[in-house]
Order: C-alpha cells, then sequence, then structure tokens
C-alpha cells in the first residue's frame, strides 16, 4: 500500500477513536488560519486542548525563527517554578533529595546529585525498533535554569545532516554540563539509541556513564498492580491529573515525519513537538509523584498510616532494593490496611511476606499466611507445598504433612502437572518417611 494510503487509513482510524477537542482536531482547527506562526498556534492549542487541567502556564515559548528547510531547528520553551502541570508544582522537583533518586534508580553514583543538574531525555524516532537504521529526528531535553524548567527541542529537517544535529546536542549538552539524566524506558532504548547515533558519527556521547534513572522501572513496581496500564501518557492523567488528550499514536509518527520529508508540510510536525513536550512535562510530574509516595510511605508501618494499596507498591520498590525487612513491615501494614487492597494483590501481599517469615525462620508468623492461602478462593499450590514442607522438616508431623500434600495433589490437578508430579513424590516420600518411623511393631 502507498505510503499517502496508509496515512489516510490510519487517519481515519484514529477520527473514528478519537474524542472531541482532541489534539489533532484542534491543529486542523488552527491550520485554517495560516497567518499564524509556530509560537502562536502552540500558544493557541495548549490554551484550547488544557481547559480545567492546571497546565504550567509558559513565560516564554519563542521558538528560534529559522528557515523552513534550515537542517536542524531547535525549540525552546520554558515554565516558571511557581507553575503546575497537572498538581504536581514545577518547584517540587527541585526538592527531591539524592536519596530518593539513588533509591528509585538503584545507582549510589546519584549521591550529592538532585534534580537541579539533571537532563529529562525523550526522543521521537523514524521506528520503535532501535538499531542503526533507526533516526532520532526530535530529541527533546528538559531541564531546570535561571529558576526556569526549560525544554529544548532539537529536530531534524534533513536526514542527510544528522551529523549537524549530532554535533549541535553534543555542545549543547557539554555547555549546559548535565550531571544525571531521567528518562522513561531510556535504558532499553532512549539512551542506547542516541550513544549509536553518535558513534556512527564517530563522536563520543556525552551522556554516556552519567547517573540514569530509568523511571519506568519505579514506575511498575508503585503502579502496576494498581492501574491498568503503566503508559506515561496515562499515569500522566491517572497520578498527575494533567488530563492530557491522546494526541498521536506512537506507530502514527515516523509516518508523520516520512511525509513531512517529502512535502514539506510543517503542520504534519508540530502536534509531534506538542507530543514530545507533553511526555517530558509528563515525566517530570510521575517522577514527583513517585519520589513523595516513598518519603510519604517509607515510615508508614511506624506511623501507622497510608493507602494499602500505595504500601504494596513501596515494599515493591524497597524489595528491589534488597531491604527486606522494611518491604516485610509495609506489606504488613498494608494488609492490615483493611478492604483497600484487591484479592489479586492481597494474595500476593501475603506469599511475599510467608516467605520473607520463612527465611527468617520465623514459623509463628510464616504459617498463619499459608494456612490463610490455603483456605482462600484463589488457591495457590505454592502454600500447600509449603505447609507440607514445614509439617515434615519443622513439626515433624508427617501425618499433617500427608494430609496437606495429599490436598495440594487435588487442588493441582488439571491446573499444574509439574506440582502435581511434585505432590506425588512428595506425598509417596512421607509415607516411606513415616513407615521407617514407626518400624516393624508399627506396621
Amino acid at each position: 500500500m502507498p505510503l499517502e494510503d496508509k496515512l489516510k487509513a490510519l487517519r481515519r482510524e484514529r477520527e473514528a477513536r478519537s474524542r472531541p477537542h482532541n489534539v489533532e482536531t484542534t491543529w486542523e482547527k488552527l491550520g485554517e488560519d495560516s497567518g499564524l506562526t509556530i509560537k502562536q498556534k502552540l500558544e493557541r492549542l495548549i490554551a484550547l486542548t488544557d481547559k480545567g487541567r492546571g497546565m504550567a502556564v509558559r513565560t516564554e515559548e519563542r521558538p528560534v525563527e529559522k528557515k523552513r528547510r534550515e537542517p536542524v531547528q531547535v525549540f525552546e520553551n520554558s515554565y516558571l517554578l511557581g507553575a503546575s502541570y497537572g498538581q504536581i508544582p514545577i518547584s517540587m522537583g527541585l526538592q527531591i533529595p539524592a536519596e530518593i533518586l539513588g533509591f528509585l534508580s538503584r545507582d549510589a553514583a546519584f549521591e550529592g546529585l538532585d534534580l537541579s543538574s539533571a537532563v529529562f531525555l525523550d526522543l521521537e524516532t523514524t521506528g520503535l525498533a532501535g538499531g542503526t537504521g533507526t533516526v532520532p529526528f526530535l530529541v527533546g531535553l528538559a531541564y531546570y535554569r535561571d529558576e526556569r524548567f526549560k525544554v529544548t527541542q532539537f529536530f531534524l529537517n534533513e536526514m542527510a545532516e544528522e551529523d549537524r544535529l549530532v554535533r549541535e546536542l553534543a555542545q549543547f549538552v557539554q555547555d549546559m554540563g548535565f550531571k544525571s539524566i531521567v528518562t522513561y524506558n531510556g535504558k532499553a532504548f532512549d539512551l542506547p539509541l542516541v550513544e549509536t547515533r553518535f558513534a556512527l558519527h564517530r563522536m563520543t556521547c556525552p551522556l554516556r556513564g552519567l547517573p540514569h534513572l530509568d523511571f519506568l522501572f519505579s514506575a511498575r513496581s508503585l503502579w502496576k498492580h494498581k492501574y491498568d496500564s503503566c503508559r506515561l501518557f496515562h499515569l500522566a492523567q491517572q497520578i498527575v491529573q494533567a488530563e492530557r488528550s491522546e494526541d498521536i499514536p506512537g506507530a502514527e509518527i515516523p509516518l508523520r515525519y516520512f511525509q513531512y520529508i517529502r512535502s514539506g508540510d510543517f503542520s504534519l510536525i508540530e502536534p509531534i513537538l506538542y507530543h514530545n513536550q507533553e511526555d517530558l512535562l509528563s515525566l517530570l510530574g510521575v517522577v514527583v509523584a513517585g519520589s513523595v509516595l516513598v518519603e510519604r510511605n517509607r515510615g508508614a508501618a511506624e506511623r501507622g498510616e497510608g493507602d494499602p494499596m500505595d504500601l504494596y507498591g513501596v515494599a515493591k520498590l524497597f524489595e528491589r532494593a534488597g531491604d527486606a525487612t522494611t518491604s516485610a513491615a509495609l506489606l504488613e501494614k498494608a494488609l492490615a490496611g483493611g478492604p483497600g487492597l484487591s484479592a489479586e494483590v492481597s494474595q500476593a501481599a501475603r506469599k511475599k511476606l510467608s516467605h520473607h517469615f520463612k527465611k527468617n525462620k520465623n514459623w509463628d508468623k510464616a504459617l498463619p499466611f499459608w494456612q490463610e492461602m490455603a483456605a482462600g478462593e484463589e488457591v495457590d499450590c505454592d502454600c500447600f507445598r509449603e505447609l507440607s514442607m514445614y509439617f515434615e522438616h519443622t513439626a515433624r508431623d508427617y501425618d499433617e504433612a500427608i494430609r496437606v500434600a495429599t490436598e495440594g495433589l487435588a487442588v493441582s490437578k488439571g491446573k499444574s502437572p509439574m506440582a502435581e508430579r511434585d505432590f506425588e513424590k512428595r506425598i509417596t516420600r512421607l509415607r516411606d518417611k513415616k513407615a521407617k518411623v514407626k518400624g516393624p511393631a508399627g506396621r
């Protein structure tokens, strides 16, 4: 199918599922006024699509005016520290201590650093698979400077001029002296892609080796159990409450860029600039929200407060960081929070706690969890195996160990062939063991 036909088909699908007043519709309306500059269109777009959302108020929005087909264009926007994005004050990013950043990133190199010297990175590319054939045609950088939160976007107008974009980007990063990086899935995609482009142009990437907070991993621990999606767009709505509209499907962005290269119609690119800027602001928002959540809840077990679902998420972060004691305390508090936990999360919390107490040989606490899980509606075969092991090796009650293993075998029938085989072998071994203990007289 020709590229233009693909774009038309994508546009028809998008329009069919779009809500009123989405970004695409707004751009079409703005496009009717050919006298507007890019700056004026962005200002009007934000005003039209951000009603009642607490969008950050811009104090400067001045695209660097260059000819339409200059090889590289640079766009700059800035936000007052007193402004907010959704419910998150822009200035709160500067209040996150290095300790929290190090905890979220699991990188000790964050010691002594805060977000005042960090760069937030987000790319828009010619493909989503990565590799040497994928070109980042828009590099979005956000950072704190001069009492502002600034966004600088490097846009590649001519693919043959990528060398110039790389050199301008390198000079900018060196001049700014960034000391750390913040991304969302940047360890797997954004940063390796940037490093690849620098390598292809025989240059050293100035971002290489900097402490890196890829917040995707923390976001999944904190919120995957609570929300349907951990996409940055969805978290910006749910956590930051920015209520940003779904603007451009990711698969459409490369097609728009290639059509722009052919046609020179910059209206295809303007919504991508907006999308990239929103992603950078959303990233700041969720990092701040996640940091506040960790700071507020890590002592919740002692204070006796905290939302159970949030406590569970923070507990997972501490477990990932290797602090099993704090994780267990938070999980206990989450379970004590009553109906706030879903059945699935409650079961997962019990399982984590039982393993923690088993590891510490705290049988008085581990045993009730296994018994509760065995009596629950959603039965996990693992709890019967743990109970059987406890009665065999710790309580030395072979009759009870056999009984529990037999119940586990019945539960596992048709569900887990591996568990079935394990219980069958366990029951046979337990019966032999019991017979040897009783001896010939007991037979």
